[in-house]
Parts: C-alpha cells; sequence; structure tokens
C-alpha cells in the first residue's frame, strides 16, 4: 500500500481544499492529513475559525482522507514519514523547495494551488459583506 502525507490548517474548508485532498489522494492507495493544531496555529501567529477538534472531524468526513494527525511543530515532518510508512509527501506549490530535505526520505510533490480561492480571501470577502 502505498502512502500520502499532506499538512495544512484546513480552515473553512472549500472547493480549493477538495481538490487538493483529492489530487493528493491520487499519488497512493493511503491519506494522511495533518491538520495544525490550536497550540502550533497560535505560534504561527494564526488563528483559525473552527478549533482542532471541529476541522479534524470535517477532514475526516472528506472521502479522500484516510486519517488526520495533528501537526504540533515544523520539525515533526520527517517522523511523520517513518512512523507512518510515507511515500509521498504532497503540499501545495506556495511551498515549492520548504520541503525538499524529504527527498531523501519519500517523494516530495508540490501540486499547483487551485486559482482563485483560498481561506484568506473567503475570510476577507466575509468581513467586507458584513461591515
Amino acid at each position: 500500500m502505498k502512502k500520502v502525507i499532506t499538512y495544512g490548517t484546513f480552515d473553512l474548508l472549500h472547493w480549493g481544499h477538495i481538490n487538493l485532498l483529492k489530487r493528493a489522494s491520487e499519488y497512493g492507495d493511503y491519506l494522511v492529513c495533518a491538520i495544525s493544531t490550536d497550540e502550533f496555529n497560535a505560534l504561527k501567529n494564526k488563528k483559525a475559525y473552527y478549533n482542532y477538534e471541529q476541522r479534524k472531524m470535517i477532514l475526516e468526513a472528506v472521502r479522500y482522507v484516510d486519517e488526520v494527525i495533528p501537526e504540533d511543530n515544523w520539525e515533526q515532518k520527517l517522523d511523520d514519514v517513518y512512523r507512518h510508512n510515507i511515500d509521498t509527501f504532497v503540499m501545495g506549490d506556495d511551498w515549492k523547495g520548504k520541503f525538499d530535505f524529504l527527498k531523501r526520505h519519500c517523494n516530495v510533490v508540490y501540486l499547483p494551488r487551485t486559482a482563485n480561492i483560498s481561506t484568506t480571501k473567503i475570510k476577507q470577502e466575509l468581513l467586507l459583506v458584513n461591515s
């Protein structure tokens, strides 16, 4: 069985997230999705609309995702590759080159982001509508 892993906050789940998860799942038979914990988001100065447990529950309902694990820090990725027997590491291409150090341990794929959609854009548009 070929296993794939991807990372993100996955807040305000939208069709761009689903597109990324679908494309990531096509690289293997089993998709692990690591989502940033609330504590890790705070360290990154990010605030998700939904808390970790809510985001986890939402992602577990997505048919492309087989397992959801917490992302507690930047450094855990290599451990996750070994702990979960990962064959392919997938991220959006806005991270291109940042995880090339994993190429000695698994395949690394950077997928193009879905155009014209992002959680940031949704939050900004909601602010405009509500002001």
